[in-house]
């Protein structure tokens, strides 16, 4: 009954307070007056509740690899990824543009701490799953110092029979078993200030299927990345992986980016020594390297619907939904 009580009382005065400052709220739109005054409402009402660090990278990406950010509850994010040819070929290859693999993938929050995704790269052919799960998440007065998620997912190579990684295999050395990789990993983040996030990722990659006895099935690596924001619209990231156990004639992964926010998309531009977008291609299969001018331009668009509008906006009209 009295969660009734605060709740009406809370809504009356929201809509004192927004009549009264109408003049104000004219040159804003509806979500954010909204947004604002709720706040106010809610610091004023309540001080029990916690208050979660937010916007710790712009998009669910660092760059190749996953970022603490989840997609919203009843969002689909579109992300359309695309990686060149290294800049080494020169005038002749038009500096890498002239060839190309591409990944679309689909991400959709099931709920704000569960989001899910399928995707389709190019390059092997590959279709991949995953699966995000946030457990715990930073707060701006440090009862939780750090943010923490699990990512666990897998893929399917879809090539022809006989080949399989950089050598042909005979296709009765090649079950369906043979085409399938999994990974898992952990996302520990910190949103230091409003520029400046860091994150770490420990990452283990498993190979049903390797080229010689020699190689290792598992792979394990530690990722680190991080941005830095120089204004509400553009940051610049980074991102590294490092290979505790490797496969053959394989090294590191190192990207360096930006991000450009323009309304319902992010750009994110970059230079990476990784052509492939899967956990299995770009943590532990790629061959390039900056020094021998192996590394190329990308870039990852993300545009995002809205399917199940939060519950109270489902007649709302203005430009957010």
């Amino acid at each position: 009954m009295n969660s009734i009580v605060v709740h009406s009382a809370k809504t009356l005065l929201l809509a004192l307070m927004l009549i009264a400052s109408s003049d104000r709220l004219s040159a804003q739109t509806d979500s954010t007056s909204y947004d604002e005054l709720s706040k106010l409402l809610d610091e004023n009402t309540d001080k029990s509740v916690k208050e979660y660090s937010y916007g710790a990278f712009k998009t669910t990406r660092v760059i190749n690899g996953h970022s603490i950010e989840n997609t919203g509850k009843g969002i689909l994010d579109f992300k359309i990824s695309h990686r060149f040819s290294p800049m080494s070929g020169g005038v002749h290859e038009f500096f890498g543009l002239d060839g190309a693999s591409i990944r679309l993938g689909l991400d959709y929050g099931v709920s704000d701490a569960i989001t899910v995704g399928l995707g389709r790269s190019s390059m092997y052919k590959e279709y991949d799953g995953y699966v995000k799960a946030k457990i715990l998440r930073q707060t701006n007065k440090n009862e939780m110092p750090i943010s923490l998620s699990y990512v666990g997912g897998m893929s399917v190579t879809s090539l022809q029979t006989e080949r399989l990684f950089r050598t042909l295999v005979a296709p009765e050395k090649y079950p369906f078993s043979n085409r399938l990789f999994y990974f898992n990993q952990l996302l520990i983040a910190r949103k230091i200030s409003n520029a400046l996030t860091l994150q770490l990722t420990p990452t283990h990659v498993h190979y049903n299927f390797v080229e010689t006895a020699a190689e290792p099935n598992d792979i394990l690596a530690l990722g680190a990345g991080g941005r830095i924001k120089f204004n509400k619209r553009l940051t610049l990231n980074l991102e590294y992986f490092y290979q505790f156990t490797q496969l053959n004639n394989t090294t590191n992964s190192l990207s360096v980016g930006i991000d450009i926010e323009t309304g319902g998309h992010v750009f994110q531009l970059h230079f990476s020594n990784s052509s492939g977008m899967t956990e299995r291609t770009f943590i532990a299969q790629t061959t390039d390297r900056w020094g021998d001018g192996g590394f190329r331009f990308g870039f990852n668009i993300a545009r995002v619907f809205t399917v199940v509008k939060p519950k109270g906006f489902e007649n709302a009209k203005n430009k957010i939904w």
